[in-house]
C-alpha cells in the first residue's frame, strides 16, 4: 500500500472545466502532473485556460511566482495513454459524466497501471460502485471529488463497500496537501454531501427559468445578493458545464427536471457549453454577472 510520500506524479484523465484546474492545482503544489485527454484540441483549450487562470490568481496572491515556476516545470499534457501511464502514482479521472464512456476508459486504464496505483473518478452523481466492473483493483479506487477547485476548496472523499482504509486515509491527506479541505463521505450517495444539496437548488432555478417565473439574470441576482456569492445558479452551470449538468438533469426520474433538461440539451446542440465554450447562459470570459454593475440597485 503506498504511503503519502509515495505520491509524486499525478495523471489526470480528461482536460474540461475541472480537469484542469485539478491538473493547475497539484502542479502548483509540487506533483508532477501528466494532463490528458483524448483530444489535442481540447488540451490547447485547456492550456490556454491555465494561463488565464494562472494570471488571475498570482494577480490576487493566490499563488506565489514561485508556485507558477513549478507548475511550469512540472505540468504536461499528452493525448497518448501510453505516454500518459509510464509513470503514475494517483489518478483523477474527469471524463465526461456517462457511465458506458467511463467504464470503457477505465477498462483500458487499469489494464495499463501498476499494481497498488491510486484511481479516483471525480464523477458528480455517479456511484464509484458503478464503476467496479471495469477497474482491476477497486481496493485501491474511490472518488475524490472537487467542485470549482480554486474558490470552492471542499473536496470530498467517498469510497464504496470495498476501498481499502488505507486509500482512504491516503487520499484524506493528499487532499490537504493539495490546498483542499477534505470531508468523508460515508456511504456512498448520489451527489456526496454539497452536490447533493446543490442539485436541488440548480434543478428549481431551471424550472423557474423555463416556466417564465423569473429571467436568467433575475434569479442569479436573487441568489448572489442574499447569499454574497461571486455566481448564481445559471452562472455556476456555465462553470459547471452544460453538458455535464445534462447529463446529470437527463437522468433525473422527476418530470419537473425534463423541461429544463430539453433546455439544456438545445444549447448543447448549438454549441453553448458554459464557461469553456465561450457561451452558456452568459457569454466568456466577462459574463454580466462578474460585472459590478449586475447587483447594483
Amino acid at each position: 500500500m503506498k504511503t503519502i510520500d509515495d505520491i509524486q506524479n499525478v495523471m489526470v484523465a480528461g482536460a474540461g472545466t475541472l480537469g484542469m484546474r485539478i491538473a493547475l492545482r497539484c502542479a502548483f503544489d509540487g506533483y508532477r502532473v501528466i494532463m490528458y485527454d483524448i483530444s489535442p484540441e481540447q488540451l490547447e483549450a485547456a492550456k490556454s485556460m491555465q494561463t488565464h487562470l494562472t494570471k488571475r490568481l498570482l494577480k490576487q496572491g493566490d499563488v506565489t511566482q514561485s508556485q507558477v515556476e513549478r507548475a511550469q516545470k512540472n505540468l504536461l499534457s499528452t493525448s497518448d495513454i501510453e505516454e500518459a501511464t509510464e509513470q503514475v502514482d494517483l489518478v483523477s479521472e474527469s471524463v465526461i459524466e456517462d457511465i458506458e464512456i467511463k467504464l470503457s476508459f477505465y477498462d483500458d486504464l487499469t489494464a495499463r497501471l501498476p499494481s497498488g496505483t491510486i484511481v479516483t473518478t471525480n464523477t458528480s452523481f455517479l456511484l464509484p460502485s458503478q464503476m467496479l466492473s471495469a477497474i482491476k483493483e477497486p481496493e485501491y479506487f474511490c472518488a475524490f471529488h472537487f467542485h470549482d477547485v480554486f474558490t470552492q476548496i471542499v473536496v470530498d472523499v467517498m469510497p464504496h463497500p470495498t476501498t481499502n482504509q488505507g486509500t482512504v486515509d491516503l487520499l484524506m491527506e493528499f487532499g490537504k496537501r493539495i490546498s483542499h479541505v477534505p470531508v468523508f463521505v460515508q456511504k456512498e450517495n448520489p451527489g456526496y454531501l454539497f452536490n447533493a444539496m446543490f442539485g436541488e437548488i440548480l434543478a428549481k432555478a431551471g424550472e423557474m427559468y423555463v416556466n417564465q417565473v423569473g429571467s436568467v439574470e433575475d434569479i442569479d441576482r436573487s441568489f448572489m445578493g442574499n447569499f454574497h456569492t461571486p455566481a448564481g445558479p445559471f452562472g455556476m452551470l456555465d462553470l459547471i458545464g452544460l453538458d455535464t449538468a445534462w447529463h446529470i438533469m437527463a437522468k433525473s426520474m422527476k418530470p419537473e427536471v425534463a423541461p429544463f433538461a430539453e433546455e439544456l440539451r438545445r444549447r448543447i446542440d448549438a454549441g453553448q457549453l458554459g464557461y469553456k465554450s465561450g457561451e452558456g447562459f452568459y457569454t466568456y470570459p466577462r459574463p454580466e454577472y462578474g460585472k459590478p454593475e449586475f447587483l447594483k440597485s
